[in-house]
Order: C-alpha cells, then structure tokens, then sequence
C-alpha cells in the first residue's frame, strides 16, 4: 500500500509475472518469466525508498526502487512494471536457482545478482574495459560506424528528435508539453496521462490530441538519418519513447521499431470484455469532430494504444531488448532526458565494449558508480580520465544528425531523401484535400474485431 510497508501472500506458481495485488494494483511484474510458489510473501515498500522482494527459494529476486512520473514519450520502462505516476516500478534483474534446488543456493543467487552488478556497472569480475573508438569525438564514431566491427546500430530516441517537427517536448520551460496545460481544468500536469482520470474525463486528453495528432507533422532529418541507417542494413532496432508515430511515416520496417510507449495507430475498446480493435483514419475522425471515440459494438469507451500512467508496457519491447542489447556494436541516444528510469537504464545493458552517442541539447545519463550499482541513472562518462567510450554532441539533433551524415558521406544522400520524402508527403496531403472537397474522406474503413483482441505487441 502506497506510503506503508505490507506482506503479501504469492497466489501461485506461474510465468510472466509476480502478480501479488494490493486494492488491484500489481504490486510486481516481471519482464522475464518468474516462478513465484504458494505460500510465498512478496513485500510492498514505501513510496520512493528501495528495498529487497524476496520470492521463495526457487523463484526470481526482484529489486524495487521507486519511479519519477513521466507519460507516454517519456514514460519510460525496462522492467515489467506499470507505468504509474507515483507508483513503485519492479525490474527483474536476473533468474535465481530453478525450483527444488539446495537450499543453500539462494545465497550464491544474491552473489550472483552482486556480481553481475558489479561487472555491468563498475566492469569488476567479467570482460575488462576496451576503448574501441580511435577517438572519443563525432570523427572517431563515424570512422566506427564505417569499420566493419560495426554492423549492428541501435538508436534510443525522445521526444527531442520530434520538436524541430513542431511538435513540443514535455519538459521545455516555456515550451514544453507540462508548462502550457493550464486551460485544461487538471488536477495536475500529469492527471492528462493518467489511466484512472482518463477513464473518468477523458475530454481533456482527446482535445490536447487534436492538436498533437499523427498526420499533421513531417518527420525530421534525424528520422530520415535512422532510415539511411537501416537502408544501409545498419539498423538493429529504433526503440522510440515517442508516439507521434513519425518513424513509421519516415519508413522506418515495424520490424525495425519499438514503441516503448505505444502509439496512435491502432486504439483500443477499454470494456475487457470487448477490446475490439479501431485503426488511425477511425480516431482521427472522432478527435477532429470534437468527439469522445466510443465503441461500435459495446459503446464503451476508445483510446489510443498509447502508454498511460497505470498501464504496462508492450511485451515487444521486454522480449526484443533481451537480445537486442547483447548484438548491439553502435549504440545511439538522441533527444531525451535520460532522467527517468527504468528505461535510461537501457543504457547501461549494452556490452561493456559498446561505444555509445549522445545526440541532445545537454549531456544527460551521468552518475556515479554508486548510484548505478543501486540500479539509479546510467553511468555514461563523457569527461573523466576513465572515460573510453562515451561521446557527447550537444545541440539540436538534426544539426547532430547531419554533421554525423557528412563525416560519413552520406549528407547529400540524407538531404535528398529527406528533400523526396517531404515532396511526397505534401503531394499526398493536397491529394487528400481534393478527394475530400469532391467526395468526402477518403479513409479507409476501420479494421474490423471480434471481440477477443488484445494490444499489439
């Protein structure tokens, strides 16, 4: 219970996640499977504090630790659990012993869990620090990025790469999404993300999404920088905290693309008994005619497959980054914070050899040893005499994107795309307007459902 410590019993033996409740909020989620015993305790801690869960022998070991509120482009997930405005989050940090082992291996679990700490974060006890970038600048990236140790990219992008779109960051003072809310009758900022006020209000959301709604903005260079990454075969995967849907637009493959937070594109009846399934053309008509979108077959409430404070992440981006993060040659940070956990701490997962860049107006993701062997920020060093394999490029992050193409030979090929894609997309909008002015939308229709969808993964 939030602001008291209480004992819980474990239902049950099962996979996917430690589902103790408490007033039917999961108190623990796994992003692994876990095996938690009958009669197990699972103990709930108080808001903003870390502490030790302990499953029964045999089961998983889940550390706690308390996360900072942040919605949709910025809520940020690496572990299982919900994304919740003043809730607690879980991750799981590693297996523990199978089920019916000694009982004595409980303790050479936690040495593990230790160790493997202490070897990610402090690079003690397992593969030893080698700086692979000849040096640490943009030059020294680009010549990386075209030797042939690199072949797998993957990029970690927020919000920041959108705003030269015109679309606002949620953080900017003055500028920023948080700061310009006030005639929206919220409790708080953050009520407007927030599942429980959603379900009650919901008009708030949807008159803010008219204004932020997919289709009326043109991805950035830096989106069209990711499509020559992955036209070129160098894209492992774009994990993307957005949900303006603009990768999609820049061509980037869904296969290609985790949407940490969901996006527009596909939305959802909320009735679990219905969950039938709508598509963008379908919302958009409901938002622009200043409609709350309900469903066709039940009459309940509709909303986007974005990610709310309350709700779980996609299990695509729990299953993708367990591999993703272990191929990974090139690792490329642009527009966000980095400031909520967990998933700046994304970060920290790549090999201990993988150089990694930041593209964004400040360095962001520093923190001492200390705090990462705690599980809290990322650990980049930019700046110390240990620094190997951190680089920072501080500006906006189409200048970064840009300067980077050049240093690789790729700034007229990234100019022209970027020069065609917008042509085609102006072409397609003023098509739109003509087909619309003679004969009305040219949607499609919606898909149909029948009833027993569940969100995309």
């Amino acid at each position: 219970m939030e602001g008291r410590s209480a004992n819980q019993q474990c239902p049950a033996v099962h996979a996917g996640r430690c589902g103790c409740k408490n007033d039917g909020e999961a108190l623990s989620q796994s992003a692994l499977p876990a095996r938690c015993m009958p009669g197990g305790v699972a103990v709930s801690t108080m808001e903003g504090r870390s502490a030790i869960q302990r499953c029964p022998r045999g089961a998983r070991r889940e550390v706690w630790r308390g996360l900072a509120p942040l919605p949709m482009a910025e809520a940020d997930g690496a572990g299982g659990g919900r994304c919740q405005r003043r809730g607690l989050g879980a991750e799981a940090e590693r297996d523990a012993e199978s089920p019916g082992s000694d009982p004595g291996a409980s303790g050479d679990s936690d040495m593990e869990l230790l160790r493997s700490l202490l070897s990610r974060t402090l690079g003690l006890g397992g593969e030893k620090p080698e700086k692979v970038l000849e040096e640490l600048t943009l030059e020294g990236v680009s010549r990386f990025l075209q030797s042939q140790r690199c072949r797998n990219v993957v990029c970690m992008v927020g919000a920041g790469i959108s705003t030269a779109a015109g679309i606002p960051d949620f953080r900017s003072p003055g500028t920023g999404l948080y700061s310009n809310l006030q005639g929206y009758d919220l409790p708080y900022p953050e009520a407007i993300f927030e599942i429980t006020f959603f379900k009650e209000h919901p008009e708030p959301f949807f008159a803010l999404a008219r204004e932020l709604y997919p289709g009326q903005f043109k991805p950035t260079l830096c989106h069209y920088f990711m499509r020559l990454l992955q036209d070129k075969g160098l894209l492992l995967r774009c994990y993307t905290q957005n949900i303006d849907t603009l990768e999609r637009v820049a061509g980037l493959e869904p296969e290609r693309l985790v949407e940490a937070h969901g996006s527009f594109f596909t939305s959802h009846c909320l009735r679990p008994g219905c969950r039938r399934q709508y598509g963008l053309p379908w919302m958009r008509e409901r938002i622009f005619s200043s409609l709350v979108p309900k469903c066709e077959q039940c009459q309940g409430l509709v909303k986007p497959d974005i990610v709310f404070f309350g709700e779980s992440l996609p299990s695509r981006f729990f299953t993708l980054l367990q591999s993703d993060f272990q191929q990974v040659d090139l690792l490329i940070i642009m527009g966000t914070s980095l400031q909520v956990q967990p998933f700046a701490s994304l970060v920290s997962r790549v090999p201990i050899n993988t150089p990694r860049l930041l593209i964004n107006k400040e360095k962001t993701g520093q923190s001492d040893p200390l705090m990462s062997l705690m599980g809290f920020g990322c650990g980049m060093d930019f700046d110390s005499d240990k620094a190997y394999r951190d680089v920072a490029w501080l500006g906006e992050c189409d200048k970064g994107c840009l300067e980077l193409a050049e240093l690789l030979g790729w700034k007229k090929e990234l100019e022209e795309l970027v020069r065609k894609e917008h042509a085609a997309i102006d072409a397609k909008a003023t098509q739109g307007d003509k087909g619309k002015a003679v004969g009305g939308s040219q949607d499609p229709p919606p898909p149909s459902g029948d009833g027993t969808e569940t969100p995309p993964h």
